[in-house]
């Protein structure tokens, strides 16, 4: 594939992609939403991809948001489909099957904070700010904003930073659940690849299904939601790796898995 707003960097199972447009902090227009369905569309399907990880190139964001030129002349019929495409491509983020990692540096605001709570896992650089301003501009979140928001932070603290459309520093982003860990900014691509190490080293199936557990448990009653959590628990317990992840563990050896 070949795309003119992102970067691909294949390292083994690994992937990373850098969203490319430094001279507009990275902006969200409708053409890099398009190459990033087709670059996730390709990742889900192909079972040699562990971990893919996305960045902002540059130094000053991870993502500033949708692009203003293209929001500030939506009709209402356009808004209405353009929020819809975006929240599609963020639940294909969120739903892969794999893990994402956000490596977020800088400004993580609007789109770009929506983009990254579809991600599995977020690092944060000590110089990132995340938010959603959607609010300063006479608009309200998109692309899935005002539903994840809450879920990861508490229905509270979300409405505060929607209703305020104000942005949170890193340390206050990781106090309120926003981020999984602050790292400094000259580390935080080398520890996300550190981390998607990790994680592609792990057997992909209980990856793919532990995912799915929590994805469709966390918005279940608890007796639904554990209900779902056997049904998975079964089908992995039919995984040649579980057999091989048991058999090691008895065997004091350490285990060879490999995606059966």
């Amino acid at each position: 594939m070949t795309f003119d707003n992102l970067l691909l960097e294949r390292d083994g199972s690994i992937v990373t992609i850098t969203i490319n447009r430094p001279k507009v902090l990275n902006a969200l227009n409708a053409a890099t939403m398009g190459e990033l369905s087709r670059a996730f569309l390709s990742f889900k399907d192909d079972d040699s991809v562990r971990v893919v990880i996305i960045a902002g190139a540059g130094e000053k964001a991870f993502i500033a948001g949708a692009d203003i030129n293209e929001l500030a002349v939506q009709t209402p019929t356009g808004a209405k489909e353009l929020a819809q495409r975006g929240q599609a491509l963020f639940d294909l983020i969120e739903n892969l099957g794999k893990p994402v990692i956000a490596a977020i540096g800088g400004f993580a605001v609007g789109g770009g904070c929506e983009l990254a709570m579809a991600c599995t896992l977020r690092l944060a650089s000590d110089s990132a700010s995340l938010g959603q301003p959607e609010v300063n501009l006479g608009l309200i979140p998109g692309y899935g904003g005002s539903q994840r928001l809450p879920r990861l932070v508490g229905k509270g603290v979300a409405l505060d930073l929607l209703l305020s459309g104000r942005q949170v520093k890193a340390d206050e982003a990781f106090q309120i659940g926003l981020v999984n860990r602050i790292v400094p900014s000259a580390e935080l691509l080398n520890e996300a690849k550190l981390l998607a190490e990790v994680l592609a080293k792990q057997p992909p199936l209980s990856i793919k299904y532990i995912l799915e557990a929590v994805n469709l448990g966390v918005e279940m009653p608890l007796d639904q939601g554990q209900s779902v959590e056997s049904i998975l628990f079964g089908l992995v317990a039919s995984t040649e790796d579980m057999r091989e992840g048991t058999q090691a563990f008895l065997e004091k050896r350490k285990a060879k898995f490999q995606g059966r």
